[in-house]
């Protein structure tokens, strides 16, 4: 024995190394039959493993051009991660970007653009920027809800995100006066740090469960009541990521933290199926939205990603006749977004958030409707031009969820759907949570969404306007095909956007600061 201990204390650390790599290498011929390229190059074949595993980062980082990633390349990412920490965002020597591309836009700008006085609202502070409408005012809701922010975080939960990623962001929106969706998995303490929240519940109805798994009306009337954080309730039809497909939540993944917020049993696999149980047709949608309006006193609203119209139309009819219905619409786009999804889906079903917005939009305007409902775009468009684009066509509000990410740390890894996210934002492990230190990130957030709004308001005055609901469809044009290069808004999507009323910033001022109402208010 003695002598075995010498011989072993004798081995170098090669001589170490080289037996492992021996172990390795039995293993992989032997007793391993999953990989056929480690078993045909014992050892080196697992070179090639890890290589793929680091194969995004590998392109982000030292393959890829600046222009050239998706979904967002890294001019992009470094201008989220620049606004975040309020540093220099610039670029210089003029873009690199090719403006000769296809969906390329260009904002025109005005010969005198709008010049601000020195008591100007946004003179004093360059941020401020609310929505042009309140939402539930029309339909004349007990509490209606005039969001402070044109951007918003948008519907993330905590499950997909970690509880430090959430509370960054809940925190970041009440420095920033924007608000916080929930996403569909719950209100969660996270979601309660001080910010006004948008309630989001799907087809699995996780915080207003029943046992039984459909709605319960008195669990959503009871979370309403003992959570005045609550501004507004948004029923989820599809998402852009995965429309018309449920999911399964591994009771491996529910603890006892979970299944509280959630409503579900801990270990126990919960399905939400691909439609809702509390109606099956839209006449029944509608109801369950007057319903829950009626109930709580907040305005309800629908999110979905655009396939088929015809039962959009069928919507907007019955709005028509009866004279109710959702008070804001989120138009999410095919582009994908935090929810994981077959690649299939992902790259397929759906229309992209231009084309799907611009067809929905048209339904409820030829209807005379529009000026009833809240638009709200969702779809890659947290940056200043898009959010031009998408004001020119409609939008009153976007709500930005991967942008918002960015903000706060993540590198677009694209490993959410694993728990192994390195920057702790799309992850349950305590380890890389820690990572992130919420009073930092809730700044970053806040940042981020100031700098963008100070950035779209300089693009408005650039234009001509005050605010951005003052866009028209004639102020975009984007670039269309080599043949007709390119074409105002108005004429590549066939309609004119409605005018939205406005009279000043001045009035916005006086009513999310001294409670007041806008002229247009006054009137209804």
């Amino acid at each position: 024995m003695e002598a075995i201990l010498d011989f072993l204390g004798s081995v170098a650390w090669w001589g170490w190394l080289l037996i492992f790599l021996a172990l390795v290498a039995l293993r992989d011929i032997f007793f391993q039959k999953a990989h056929t390229i480690s078993h045909n190059f014992p050892v080196v074949g697992h070179l090639r493993y890890w290589l793929e595993s680091i194969g995004p980062e590998m392109r982000q980082y030292f393959v890829a051009n600046n222009r050239e990633e998706l979904p967002f390349n890294r001019i992009e990412r470094g201008w989220i991660y620049a606004s975040a920490k309020k540093e220099n965002n610039y670029e210089g020597f003029g873009t690199d970007r090719d403006i000769y591309a296809h969906q390329h836009i260009f904002v025109k700008n005005a010969m005198i653009g709008y010049q601000i006085s020195e008591n100007h609202p946004n003179k004093q502070d360059p941020y401020f920027l609310p929505c042009a409408k309140v939402i539930g005012s029309y339909n004349k809701r007990k509490k209606p809800y005039r969001p402070a922010s044109i951007i918003n975080v948008s519907a993330m939960s905590f499950g997909s995100l970690s509880a430090a990623a959430v509370e960054s962001m809940n925190k970041g929106v009440k420095k920033s006066q924007a608000y916080h969706n929930t996403g569909e998995g719950g209100l969660s303490p996270y979601h309660k740090q001080g910010g006004d929240v948008i309630f989001h519940f799907g087809t699995g109805y996780f915080g207003v469960r029943s046992r039984e798994g459909n709605f319960s009306m008195e669990k959503m009337k009871i979370l309403v009541d003992e959570n005045p954080c609550i501004k507004a309730i948004e029923i989820k039809l599809s998402q852009g990521a995965k429309p018309g497909k449920g999911g399964v939540l591994p009771g491996a993944k529910i603890s006892p933290e979970i299944a509280k917020i959630r409503g579900v049993e801990v270990g126990k696999d919960v399905l939400s199926p691909a439609t809702h149980k509390a109606f099956n047709s839209i006449p029944e949608l509608m109801n369950l939205i007057e319903d829950i309006a009626s109930e709580t006193g907040l305005p309800v609203g629908i999110k979905a990603a655009i396939g088929k119209l015809s039962q959009w139309e069928e919507l907007a009819d019955l709005m028509k006749k009866s004279g109710k219905g959702p008070d804001f619409i989120t138009v999410d786009g095919g582009e994908g977004g935090t929810g994981a999804a077959p690649p299939s889906f992902a790259d397929h079903v759906s229309l992209p958030w231009v084309y799907g917005f611009s067809s929905v939009y048209k339904i409820f305007q030829v209807r005379g409707l529009a000026e009833r409902i809240v638009f709200i775009g969702s779809g890659k468009l947290g940056f200043p031009a898009k959010a031009a684009m998408a004001f020119a066509m409609g939008a009153d509000c976007i709500n930005v969820a991967r942008e918002a990410m960015m903000s706060i740390g993540c590198i677009q890894a694209q490993v959410c759907h694993t728990n192994r996210c390195p920057a702790g934002v799309a992850t349950q492990s305590k380890w890389l949570q820690n990572g992130i230190s919420v009073p930092l990130k809730s700044d970053r957030l806040a940042q981020y969404f100031k700098t963008f709004r100070k950035e779209f308001l300089e693009i408005t005055h650039a234009a001509g306007y005050e605010h951005p609901c003052q866009f028209t469809m004639n102020d975009v044009q984007v670039n269309v095909d080599d043949d007709y290069l390119s074409s105002d808004l108005e004429a590549v999507y066939n309609y004119k956007k409605n005018e939205v009323p406005f009279a000043s910033m001045q009035e916005f001022y006086d009513c999310v600061y001294l409670g007041g109402k806008t002229t247009s208010e006054k009137t209804t």
